[in-house]
């Protein structure tokens, strides 16, 4: 659930506020500390009506979308057997739980800019960093932000990945995910992949 939640950082961030259910879709980046679950911190505009809302802490959802896919039947060997199948769709996502809280403190919203612009910049082979910036321009950036923060107090995986199905419908998914254009077919053939071979 962690390994998703890092490599899908981007929440939709939901509460019950004064009035009614609202969501908002925020980057987040995952604390592993304290233990069983972490924390996730991330910040927002201050001009942002979930400000209000959260200043003095809420219960919040925040859902992680990993990759999803249709999954036609077409795929399955049982088709040619059967025909007893139906489309149906894949999906990895992660639920965290706890009360959202803000932080307003310049020192730790700078060290959670570093640390959510560290994790994101990894992947790029001239790594921006917020200190590449200049220091007046980023001062005025963190002015109109301010932290959010929340424990998480429960976590659900929530993955189907054609764990149901027998092994000879999995390889033909995997390889029909393969073979097509569709988006995040690949990270979803990849999960199919690894959840057969864990089933073995």
């Amino acid at each position: 659930m962690h390994e998703l939640v890092r490599a899908y950082p981007l929440a939709t961030l939901v509460i019950h506020s004064s009035s009614g259910l609202n969501a908002n879709h925020i980057p987040l980046h995952l604390s592993q500390s304290p233990a069983p679950y972490g924390t996730l911190q991330g910040h927002i505009a201050r001009a942002n009506p979930l400000f209000g809302e959260i200043t003095g802490g809420i219960e919040a959802l925040a859902i992680f979308h990993g990759p999803d896919s249709y999954i036609t039947p077409s795929w399955y060997a049982t088709k040619k057997e059967t025909g007893k199948v139906v489309p149906t769709w894949n999906y990895a996502s992660v639920h965290a739980y706890g009360v959202l809280r803000v932080v307003d403190n310049a020192s730790w919203l700078r060290a959670q800019l570093d640390a959510l612009t560290s994790h994101n910049e990894a992947f790029f082979p001239e790594p921006w960093a917020v200190s590449d910036a200049p220091a007046d321009h980023i001062e005025k950036i963190m002015a109109a932000i301010v932290g959010v923060e929340m424990v998480i107090t429960k976590m659900l995986g929530k993955w189907k990945v054609s764990q149901n199905q027998p092994t000879q419908n999995q390889v033909g998914v995997i390889s029909g995910l393969k073979a097509s254009d569709l988006p995040t077919s690949e990270a979803m053939a990849a999960l199919v992949e690894t959840g057969a071979k864990n089933a073995r």
